[in-house]
C-alpha cells in the first residue's frame, strides 16, 4: 500500500504541478493584498478537494454506469495526461490546466476567482481528475482509493503551502528555475502516462507485450 500511494502522489503532485502554477496564481491575484491571497487559496483548495472526491468516490459508479471499464479509461487517460506532460516539458502551459485567455480577462473582474479559474482547472482539472480516477480503479478498489486519498490531501496541503507562501517563492525562484521544475514535472508525467496506458493496453489485449 505503501509503495502505492507514493506512486499515486508522485503522479497527482508532477499533474497538479503546483509550483508551475505560482506565477499564474500571483498573475490571477496581483490586485488582492496579502491575506485576500491566502484566503482565495485556502478555499480554492477546499473547493478542489470536493470536486476530487466526488471523481474519487463515484468514478467506479460512473465507469458502472456508461459501461466503461478502468482499463480502456487508463488507456485514455494516459494519452491525456501525456499531452499535459509533452506541454509541461517544453515549458508551455496545459489548456486543459491552465486558464483560457478569455477565462482569464473574466477572472479580473470577478469578485471571487476561487471556484474558477483556481479550484478548476488550474487545481482540479481534466488531468487530475483522470489521474486520480485511473488510480483508484481497478481489482484493489478500497485499498487503492485510500492510497489515492491520502495521496490527494497530502499534495492539496502542499499545494496550499505552496500558494500561501507565492509571493516569497515568486521573487526567489526566476523563470529559468520555475521551467527547469516544469520540465522535471513533465518528465515524471510523462513516465507515469506512458505506464498508465500500457498497463490498460495489456490488460485490454492480454499478451500484446510478449508477442
Amino acid at each position: 500500500m505503501l509503495g502505492y500511494m507514493v506512486h499515486a502522489l508522485v503522479g497527482i503532485f508532477a499533474v497538479m504541478n503546483p509550483i508551475g502554477n505560482v506565477p499564474i496564481f500571483l498573475s490571477l491575484t496581483e490586485n488582492y493584498d496579502l491575506n485576500k491571497q491566502r484566503k482565495i487559496a485556502r478555499k480554492a483548495i477546499l473547493i478542489a478537494f470536493l470536486i476530487i472526491m466526488i471523481f474519487l468516490v463515484l468514478g467506479h459508479y460512473i465507469f458502472e454506469l456508461f459501461g466503461i471499464t478502468v482499463n480502456a479509461f487508463r488507456v485514455v487517460g494516459g494519452i491525456l495526461i501525456f499531452g499535459i506532460a509533452y506541454n509541461l516539458i517544453q515549458a508551455k502551459p496545459s489548456h486543459a490546466h491552465t486558464p483560457h485567455a478569455d477565462e482569464h480577462e473574466d477572472s479580473a473582474n470577478k469578485d471571487d476567482i476561487s471556484v474558477t479559474p483556481l479550484a478548476t482547472p488550474l487545481i482540479a482539472g481534466p488531468g487530475t481528475i483522470a489521474t486520480v480516477m485511473a488510480l483508484a480503479g481497478g481489482g484493489k478498489l478500497l485499498m487503492n482509493s485510500l492510497s489515492v486519498f491520502i495521496a490527494v490531501v497530502i499534495v492539496l496541503v502542499g499545494t496550499y503551502v505552496i500558494l500561501y507562501y507565492s509571493g516569497f517563492i515568486g521573487k526567489h525562484l526566476g523563470k529559468t528555475e520555475m521551467n527547469v521544475i516544469t520540465r522535471l514535472m513533465g518528465l515524471l508525467l510523462a513516465i507515469i502516462a506512458v505506464q498508465m496506458a500500457v498497463s490498460g493496453l495489456d490488460k485490454l489485449f492480454p499478451g500484446w507485450l510478449h508477442t
